[in-house]
């Protein structure tokens, strides 16, 4: 991705401890696993940098105690961080006051997170204009603003209801209602579906691409599971021990892992849901003689036109231009990388 990130995140640290800053200090502002292990601190993020860009979606993923709430609440600073720098549109958020810090997230961030924190007493309406409420908002407005949200995430005709008077996923949409309700320039969403059950989960997650394609947010989304995360996410960040081990595309990650942990974690992705024809085809050009594939298409799409073909076929770009060929053989090989024939 090109242009001015939306956040940066250079070289953040968080560490558990005593001394936190004393440890840091002490090892040079870059503590190896011994120096954690014997002086008993806990490295819960350690030495992570990455760049978010405007109206991205980007996946943060990982077993339990990888660090990666523990990396959501640094950026937003309900947990300050040790070290490190978190720039949001150039400037360094960690140099904020408490005044402007509270001013940010009334105003630039919205959050989510898996327990939906609804206020039981409140009805939908007042639980979505709550934050506009706590902003000073008068109630005409607020209220305005909460029922156009309300009937953004599919709730009209329920402004009067209660908590308890709702099913789990209409309990999260209220709870993205009242994120969305500050208008936010970013949504931090930490695993905002996982305790649904799976099909009201798929429903979250079709309604949550939908209000992406309109809202274009930027969007740092935590989950654990990486069908959730190659079906949401622009890029996936995959952290293990407090570090970011890799950072890519789905399809990159699935192409080229980092290392044997990213390759377990992709081992049962749907490849043909991830990989495009262009990724797994020979760069070596063939002549277009009447069957062609796009190199956009993912293999799944084009598998039944390769595998019953025992010729080579061109793979041609959006212009129509050849820019490689794929072959029984190939297709398998990228369906099948454990050796399937």
């Amino acid at each position: 991705m090109t242009g001015r990130a939306k956040i940066s995140c250079r070289n953040l640290w968080k560490v558990f401890g005593p001394d936190p800053a004393g440890f840091m200090a002490r090892h040079g502002q870059a503590p190896q696993d011994e120096h954690f292990r014997d002086e008993h601190y806990i490295g819960a993020v350690r030495d992570v940098s990455f760049d978010v860009y405007p109206g991205e979606i980007l996946i943060v993923m990982g077993l339990s105690g990888s660090g990666k709430s523990t990396l959501i609440r640094a950026l937003t600073r309900l947990n300050d961080p040790t070290t490190g720098q978190i720039l949001l549109d150039g400037a360094d958020l960690l140099k904020a006051t408490p005044t402007e810090l509270i001013e940010l997230r009334r105003h630039k961030m919205g959050m989510v997170f898996q327990h939906f924190g609804l206020l039981p007493h409140r009805s939908v309406l007042s639980n979505v204009a709550f934050p506009l409420e706590v902003r000073g908002t008068g109630r005409e407005e607020r209220e305005k603003r909460a029922r156009e949200v309300i009937k953004l995430v599919g709730l009209e005709g329920r402004e009067d209801h209660f908590p308890r008077e709702l099913s789990g996923g209409q309990q999260q949409r209220v709870g993205i209602a009242r994120s969305l309700a500050v208008e936010p320039d970013i949504w931090f969403l930490d695993e905002p579906f996982s305790a649904l059950d799976p099909l009201i989960r798929r429903e979250m997650q079709d309604e949550f691409l939908r209000l992406q394609k309109l809202l274009k947010k930027t969007i740092v989304f935590i989950t654990h599971d990486f069908d959730e995360a190659i079906r949401l996410g622009d890029r996936i960040g995959i952290m293990k021990d407090g570090r970011l081990v890799q950072l890519a595309t789905p399809e990159a990650m699935v192409s080229h892992p980092a290392d044997d942990y990213v390759r377990e974690f992709t081992r049962t992705a749907p490849r043909d849901r991830i990989l495009t024809v262009g990724a797994v085809a020979s760069p070596k050009k063939v002549p277009i003689n009447g069957v062609n594939v796009m190199a956009s298409a993912k293999i799944g799409d084009a598998a039944a036109l390769v595998l019953s073909s025992d010729k080579t076929i061109a793979v041609i770009d959006d212009a129509g231009q050849p820019v490689g060929a794929i072959n029984r053989e190939m297709m398998i090989a990228a369906l099948y990388p454990g050796g399937a024939k």
